[in-house]
């Protein structure tokens, strides 16, 4: 059975996705259910970071689940419906106000490349695979993924992503820059919760300025809105949580921030 589940503890949206008898594949179901709880998560106040994983430790995801093409991408109106699916999942992690962290364990293929490059910050265990089979498949794969993955590694090493259909593990991804950091397989939930407590204690709303000036910027200069960025940095100077930060600094103590 797969399902997409979430928990949520001291500030930190734990979102599972399950479907272990294919190594996490992403049905259909899925690709809806995550769209549909990231989404759901917009705006809560007890939210401050987003962490995505896969269930159990072999797999993050090892792409779409490729057994329901014949049914749910039989047709061109099935093929847009699931296409608008993937879409509405990723960009739902890509345009979350606050910070998203991709928890990779294991096998991390195909669509689970992209769902990785759709989250700001990529940990993976040192043992984990990668690989970007779409060559081996036949089928074509649409420019916004292949524009995260640009932005993410540059346009040389993408091409040989998708050119050779290569399997490398965690420690190459780190090195062409896919992930930001690669551990030890025993090691690795200890410090992404570690990297997401720390990010869960900062101030939402400087969050919220760093995550939409970047998004900007990596936008053509047509496209950017300078306004919405200077609103949001205005924003942090006029809340309590920058009243509370200076005061805790020079009280020695943590601050403690409340998004307000």
């Amino acid at each position: 059975m797969s399902q997409v589940d979430l928990t949520l503890t001291d500030g930190i949206a734990h979102i599972t996705l399950s479907n272990p008898a294919r190594y996490n594949a992403m049905s259909f179901g899925m690709w809806t259910s995550l769209g549909d709880i990231v989404e759901s998560l917009v705006g809560r106040d007890d939210v401050r970071v987003l962490v995505l994983r896969g269930a159990g430790e072999k797999a993050f995801v090892s792409g779409a689940d490729i057994s329901e093409f014949e049914t749910q991408r039989g047709s061109a109106d099935a093929v847009e419906a699931y296409n608008a699916a993937v879409a509405r999942a990723q960009n739902a992690l890509t345009d979350f106000p606050l910070p998203v962290i991709a928890n990779i364990h294991g096998v991390c293929m195909g669509g689970g490349i992209g769902l990785a490059l759709a989250c700001d910050l990529r940990y993976c265990a040192r043992t984990s695979r990668f690989r970007m089979p779409a060559a081996r498949l036949g089928l074509g794969y649409g420019f916004d993924g292949i524009r995260h993955t640009v932005d993410a590694i540059g346009a040389a090493r993408t091409a040989e992503l998708f050119y050779t259909a290569s399997t490398f593990d965690g420690t190459e991804a780190e090195r062409i820059g896919l992930v930001h950091r690669a551990h030890d397989a025993d090691a690795l939930d200890a410090e992404v919760h570690a990297v997401a407590t720390a990010i869960a204690g900062n101030a939402p709303l400087t969050l919220r300025a760093a995550k939409l000036a970047i998004a900007h910027a990596l936008r053509d200069p047509a496209d950017r809105d300078a306004a919405a960025v200077d609103a949001a940095v205005d924003a942090c100077f006029a809340s309590a949580d920058y009243i509370e930060g200076r005061r805790a600094f020079m009280e020695k103590r943590p601050p403690a921030f409340t998004g307000k």
